[in-house]
């Protein structure tokens, strides 16, 4: 696993090793990170990973916030509660020397403290299958995370319809995992 473009383009990042079965630890494999970020920075969408805060829930790696601060984001703050996650987190902040720039909660997504600041760059890759991706952004935006311009991302091993209060933008598949970007509903 490596970052794919930008300013720390070709890094590999630590390894995931055994990872963490309970916590379902699968990180977003490199072709389909690279495929994503073509269409963020294709031109559809705007620009949205130059100059975005990220909100990178279900972290896992950190592979997602982190190629959004190589490409150009200005902060990521990542959430995951699985210690060996925290763990892979902290290394791969620390192998692109992005401590500066980055926040890691430790927590469980039910317990997402209230938004330090709007995040317009929202990553959301739970554990597959189990409607959970729904749930945290229902709990980011009354937490504060996301704001009402924002563009998410959503994760899952199916094609997802959009939670109450965000419309679909775009649906892709790759391989067994889905993609759907999402926006706030206004």
């Amino acid at each position: 696993m490596r970052i794919i473009g930008g300013q720390h383009r070709g890094l590999t990042l630590t390894t995931v090793g055994k990872g963490d079965a309970a916590a379902h630890l699968r990180p977003t494999s490199d072709r389909v990170r690279e495929s994503l970020f073509n269409v963020l920075q294709g031109g559809r969408f705007g620009s949205p990973v130059v100059g975005a805060q990220v909100l990178d829930l279900f972290a896992g790696t950190g592979a997602l916030g982190l190629e959004a601060l190589s490409r150009g984001a200005v902060h990521a703050t990542f959430v995951d509660n699985g210690r060996v996650a925290q763990k892979l987190i902290r290394d791969n902040i620390a192998k692109c020397n992005r401590q500066a720039d980055t926040a890691l909660l430790s927590c469980d997504i039910a317990q997402l403290p209230k938004a330090a600041h709007l995040c317009t760059l929202i990553f959301a890759d739970p554990p597959y299958g189990q409607n959970l991706g729904s749930t945290a952004l229902t709990l980011a935006t009354k937490a504060g995370w996301i704001a009402p311009d924002a563009l998410i991302i959503l994760e899952d091993n199916t094609a997802l319809p959009a939670p109450l209060g965000f419309a679909t933008l775009d649906q892709r598949r790759y391989g067994d995992t889905w993609i759907t970007l999402l926006e706030p509903a206004s």
